[in-house]
């Protein structure tokens, strides 16, 4: 077993006792781990020299599916709701991503932020469908048929969530393992190259695109059953730039960068409004200034420095 294995294992145990001992932390790391999953879908695309000021737009996509299929289907198991919302999620995806994989740099940028302001506005302003300003309500799912009060399916959905970050974890490794993955970043190194070599970069772009915003919108989800609320400010464009904040934060080197970025806002945002509620701002702000200068790999870089798992031509062993 390697230092980067006992160390991703000592981590995931620490995450599922944290609970137990500071039961506070339930539902601010659920958040964490949901937002993460939507910024390891931005990070992803970073892989490509591409940024998205507009995922939170598929975040708010997985959300809004969950109350839909909830509030008005009448569907309400935590299982069905997470299917229902990848597949919306990942069709959205395809669908935008089929305009706009034909763009790079800030083109690309510009187009995903002006979607989803788009997408916002429709979400504000369709009170018959969405809510409105109001949002919709979700109501407390069941477990394959079982109804359980909102405590015990906070529990439930706390450690079906860590499993399903391991499970996205090791697909997402895989992924970027695979030749479409190496593909992704050949995209950013030589683009031209790579189509001389027969590998079509839209194409690859657009399973990439598709992938990232069906991870978005499991976050989503997650965040929709948590919070018992969905509302169009999940799309707004400071949302997005809270993920990309996120994805550089926690370093894109490794899949669990976004997570350990996410984790880390969501816990200094909570101990700063608590215990400073008049400084918060500013003690993130030196927080994050903190690892920008000192890590500039980003937290996961500190793993990297603690495992040994950096290779000797400076890429990380993913």
């Amino acid at each position: 077993m390697t230092r980067r294995t006992i160390f991703m294992v000592a981590g995931l145990a620490l995450l599922a006792a944290a609970p137990i001992l500071f039961p506070f932390t339930q539902f601010v790391l659920t958040i964490a781990i949901a937002k993460g999953f939507a910024a390891l879908g931005v990070a992803l695309l970073l892989r490509a020299g591409l940024i998205s000021l507009g995922h939170a737009m598929f975040y708010a996509i997985g959300a809004y599916a969950a109350a839909f299929l909830s509030a008005r289907l009448g569907i309400t198991d935590i299982f069905a709701i997470l299917v229902f919302s990848v597949a919306i999620s990942a069709l959205s995806g395809v669908l935008i991503g089929l305009f706009l994989v034909r763009y790079r740099a800030i083109f690309f940028a510009m187009l995903n932020l002006a979607v989803s302001m788009v997408a916002y506005s429709l979400a504000s302003k369709a009170y018959g469908i969405t809510g409105g300003t109001d949002g919709l309500r979700v109501s407390v799912p069941t477990i394959l048929g079982m109804s359980v009060e909102k405590s015990s399916f906070d529990v439930v959905l706390y450690y079906l969530v860590l499993v399903l970050m391991v499970g996205v974890g090791i697909l997402m490794h895989r992924y970027m393992r695979s030749p479409l993955g190496h593909a992704l970043s050949a995209v950013h190194s030589n683009e031209i190259r790579l189509e001389y070599l027969g590998v079509s970069a839209r194409s690859t772009l657009l399973a990439a695109y598709t992938i990232s915003a069906t991870l978005a919108g499991i976050g989503g989800a997650i965040a929709a059953v948590s919070i018992g609320h969905v509302l169009p400010e999940f799309a707004f464009w400071t949302e997005s730039g809270h993920l990309v904040l996120t994805a550089v934060l926690g370093g894109i080197a490794g899949i669990a960068g976004p997570f350990l970025g996410s984790i880390f806002l969501e816990l200094i945002h909570t101990f700063a409004v608590g215990y400073a509620a008049e400084a918060w701002n500013m003690i993130i702000g030196i927080a994050m200034l903190v690892v920008i200068f000192f890590l500039p790999r980003g937290l996961f870089g500190l793993v990297e420095r603690i495992t040994g798992g950096k290779s000797r031509k400076g890429e990380a062993k993913l």
